[in-house]
C-alpha cells in the first residue's frame, strides 16, 4: 500500500495502480523486454540439474549434491519479501527550515543522494534529492541579480511517495521504475519515518541476503 504525504498531511492512500492514475503524479516509464511474472525461463543448469545426469562422473555428482544442500539451506530461511525486511533504517533527515547549501553540505558529507523532510512533529512532509539541489544551484547561477537563500522547503519533492513496512518488494521496486523514484520512505499509521528503500537496498538484498522472494 502506498500513500501521498506533505504539508497538510495524508493526501492520498491506496494501490500502486491508484497512485499512477493520480493527475499529477509522474508517468514516466521506461520499455523494458522482459517476461510476465512467472514466465521466466529457469537457469540452464538448474536445467540440467533437474534433467539427465549422463555423462557425469563421481566429482560432479559430489557438486550437485552440495549445490542442493546448499538450495535447501536456503529455503529453510524466511523468504525477504516485505519492504520492512529490507529498509534501511537508521535514515539521515533533513528539515524544511534549512538552507539549501547547508542541505547540499550534509548530502555530500554523508554520502548521499537523498533524505526525507521531517516537520517539528517528525512526520514526513517531503524529499530532497541530489538532482533538484543541483537544479536550484544551475537556475540561480544563470539569474543576474544576488540568489536567493533557497530552503529546503523551497526546493523539496512534495508531495512524496511513501509506502507502509508490509508493501511488497515488488510494488516498491515497480514505482521506483514507473515513477522514476530514487527512492521510498517507510512510514507507519501515524506518519512516522519507519525507515528507506532505495535502489541499493533492494540491490544489496538480492545479491547478498537470499532467498530474496521477488519472483513467487
Amino acid at each position: 500500500m502506498f500513500s501521498l504525504y506533505g504539508l497538510t498531511g495524508q493526501n492520498f492512500r491506496g494501490t500502486l495502480e491508484q497512485l499512477t492514475a493520480l493527475p499529477g503524479v509522474s508517468s514516466l516509464r521506461h520499455a523494458r523486454g522482459i517476461a510476465l511474472e512467472g514466465e521466466e525461463p529457469a537457469p540452464s543448469f538448474v536445467t540440467r540439474l533437474e534433467g539427465d545426469s549422463a555423462g557425469g562422473g563421481a566429482g560432479e555428482d559430489d557438486a550437485i549434491e552440495n549445490y542442493r544442500a546448499t538450495l535447501n539451506l536456503e529455503q529453510e530461511r524466511d523468504p525477504l519479501s516485505l519492504a520492512y525486511q529490507i529498509m534501511t533504517r537508521e535514515v539521515f533527515t533533513l528539515q524544511p527550515e534549512q538552507l539549501a547549501t547547508a542541505a547540499w553540505r550534509a548530502l555530500l558529507g554523508q554520502g548521499l543522494r537523498q533524505a526525507p523532510v521531517l516537520d517539528a512533529n517528525g512526520n514526513v512532509i517531503g524529499l530532497v534529492t541530489e538532482r533538484d539541489l543541483l537544479t536550484t544551484f544551475n537556475l540561480e547561477r544563470k539569474q543576474t541579480r544576488t540568489p536567493l537563500a533557497h530552503h529546503v522547503g523551497d526546493v523539496m519533492i512534495s508531495p512524496v511517495i511513501c509506502a507502509e513496512p508490509q508493501t511488497d518488494i515488488r510494488r516498491i521496486a515497480r514505482a521506483m521504475v514507473e515513477l522514476d523514484l530514487p527512492c521510498i520512505p517507510v512510514v507507519n499509521d501515524s506518519r512516522v519515518l519507519l525507515g528507506l528503500v532505495s535502489r541499493g537496498d533492494i540491490l544489496r538484498a538480492v545479491i547478498g541476503d537470499p532467498p530474496l522472494s521477488l519472483w513467487v
